[in-house]
């Protein structure tokens, strides 16, 4: 017989408590019927939270204990907790992998083929314009943290705001392979400059800072990956002059 636990949790017309919905969620994954009680006002929350002497809702009960909010229902179960915080690579393995599956669904289009020349020139322009997109978002956030380690950005603070611009045309060019003459040298340049900031940064200076690879607000650490994207861009840019001639 699964055991009963009771949730209180705020649903009013202006506001769906998310915690409320993830607490309902994981009480449920755990076997837990749920009698739930929604706070369908601000009144009738600040109400409970006066009974109860707490400040915050959802709050759970289980066999009259309260257990409290989503983080202690996460403590309660031994359920590991997300960290805003915590340095990761899973933005940008998200994004190579989406531009890789990108490239093979445009070679197949194209082609009638996954594994082409062109999916491999596509799945790094792809992945240039999804990495140009996550700065564009807020260039200033990007700018502040960029200019921490790449060398022409400290000397000239608005290549910082130019460089996601750059890449974005580049990528772009790429895709549609016209302009090789315009797209592989800004390519070039800026993946040149970037590897061997990141190699002087990390590798030489042995600073541990954040990327700025995927937009300012990230928790990338700045090394391997980072090298990498502008490696690829490097490679991608020689690759493209080579077939030009």
């Amino acid at each position: 017989m699964a055991q009963t636990a009771q949730l209180y949790r705020m649903v009013t017309d202006e506001h769906i408590c998310p915690y409320g919905l993830k607490s309902k969620d994981l009480l449920e994954r755990k076997g837990f019927s749920v009698e739930d009680h929604p706070l369908t006002s601000r009144a009738e929350t600040d109400m409970f939270k006066n009974k109860h002497d707490v400040e915050t809702t959802p709050q759970t009960f289980i066999n009259g204990e309260r257990i409290g909010g989503f983080d202690e229902l996460q403590d309660h179960f031994g359920e590991d907790k997300h960290d805003p915080d915590a340095t990761s690579y899973q933005p940008v393995i998200a994004i190579f992998a989406v531009a890789a599956l990108m490239a093979l669904a445009v070679s197949w289009a194209a082609f009638g083929s996954l594994f082409t020349v062109r999916a491999a020139e596509w799945f790094i322009a792809i992945s240039m314009c999804i990495l140009a997109i996550q700065k564009l978002q807020d260039l200033e956030t990007f700018q502040t943290m960029f200019i921490t380690y790449d060398l022409l950005a400290m000397r000239q603070l608005r290549y910082a705001k130019v460089y996601p611009f750059a890449e974005a045309l580049a990528g772009i060019l790429m895709i549609s392979g016209a302009l090789t003459w315009l797209a592989a040298p800004v390519a070039l340049f800026i993946g040149t400059i970037g590897a061997v900031s990141v190699i002087k940064a990390v590798y030489i200076d042995k600073r541990e800072l954040k990327c700025a690879c995927v937009g300012g607000g990230s928790n990338v650490p700045l090394g391997f990956i980072s090298l990498t994207e502008n490696l690829m861009m490097v490679a991608m840019a020689i690759w493209m002059l080579g077939k030009a001639m």
